[in-house]
């Protein structure tokens, strides 16, 4: 398959000065260490784990459906901001997502895999579209209203109401790294370990959160520790993992050094010989965290700005070129005019469906 309404030239012009960087780059990590996208994923990888035929039901469901269908990628559409930054912080520039049903369309229309939202939403619609395109529902939201605000992800919903709503996986976040992270943890492994009981795939956002990592860059999109978010996220059984994509990398040595104490574990041989400063060794570096792609990584398309297209499609090359297997993008699509909307999803796609743009 080729990419159709983004050619390979424009997704070039997108990249501007990278495009060749990105494009042509020799990642270190080899990708033969790598279990990869692929039609074949779900029989050649999740087939020989302890999930059961009907998670490997869903999970087929997951990767079969939209215009990625069958490639091994995924595009999904999550819209959970309305309670992690407000609904009037998410929805002011486009009031129309206020209703449930207008979230769903748009994942539709755009070709998604998936719409990923919270319960109140896929529930107030499901008898209508559950059929149509597969449903993960985020069980945990940050909640913005309390005075002082508090930064902690707590269960909105439970496993059985998402299983009842004709939900095919359930998300959640865990803040890693923050004080209530131990509990976060627990709570959310014995989540996913009930979601897989009835059937269900599982989807982690491996976040950072402690103010200790903002110093003098913004340590929450450090290659090591966003790596190491993964390889927890991993350990509780997430089939996906979903993370930032990474901007920089030391974070551990960085921490040390500016509080003065010993942070954490690490080795030099990740900085020198795992990954570099080049946006695709430190994508790869999370990939192998996620048991060297045996669980996809999706990275997430950031905020919205002014160059949403170019951003979108960059993410997408870094992506797809470190062996993770598809793109999350949220507020880039639905704080537009439905139809512009619809095209950045496909403009996304085009990367991940272009057999130009290999894995590096």
């Amino acid at each position: 398959m080729t990419a159709t309404l983004t050619s390979t030239s424009k997704i070039e012009s997108l990249l501007g000065d990278e495009a060749e960087s990105l494009l042509t780059y020799k990642a270190k990590i080899p990708s033969e260490m790598l279990q990869l996208p692929g039609a074949d994923l779900i029989e050649r990888v999740y087939a020989k784990s302890d999930r059961s035929p009907q998670v490997l039901r869903s999970l087929q469901q997951l990767y079969s459906t939209g215009r990625l269908a069958n490639t091994g990628y995924l595009s999904i559409l999550p819209v959970d901001q309305g309670i992690e930054h407000s609904a009037a912080a998410s929805f002011a520039p486009n009031p129309m997502y206020f209703d449930p049903e207008n979230i769903v369309k748009l994942a539709i229309e755009g070709g998604c895999n998936a719409v990923a939202t919270t319960l109140g939403v896929l529930g107030m619609v499901s008898r209508q579209y559950a059929h149509r395109i597969p449903f993960i529902v985020k069980l945990n939201h940050n909640e913005l209203l309390t005075y002082p605000n508090q930064y902690d992800q707590i269960m909105f919903g439970s496993v059985e109401q998402a299983w009842n709503l004709g939900a095919v996986a359930v998300g959640a976040t865990i803040y890693f790294g923050s004080e209530e992270s131990a509990r976060q943890i627990q709570e959310v492994s014995k989540a996913f370990a009930r979601a897989h009981e009835l059937g269900m795939a599982t989807i982690l956002w491996c976040y950072l959160r402690n103010n200790v990592f903002k110093q003098d860059r913004d340590y929450h999109l450090a290659a090591d520790l966003t790596g190491q978010a993964n390889h927890l996220g991993v350990t509780i059984q997430a089939d996906i993992i979903k993370q930032k994509l990474p901007e920089c990398n030391n974070g551990y040595n960085a921490i040390a050094k500016a509080t003065g104490n010993k942070y954490g574990r690490t080795d030099d041989l990740v900085y020198s010989e795992l990954s570099s400063d080049h946006p695709i060794d430190l994508t790869r570096y999370q990939v192998l965290n996620c048991y060297c792609g045996r669980s996809g990584l999706i990275n997430s398309g950031g905020s919205s700005g002014k160059n949403d297209f170019a951003q979108a499609v960059r993410t997408a090359v870094i992506n797809k070129r470190a062996g993770g297997c598809g793109l999350i993008s949220g507020r880039k699509t639905f704080q537009k005019p439905f139809a512009e909307g619809v095209k950045l999803f496909q403009a996304i796609q085009d990367v991940y469906l272009s057999e130009e743009i290999a894995i590096a």
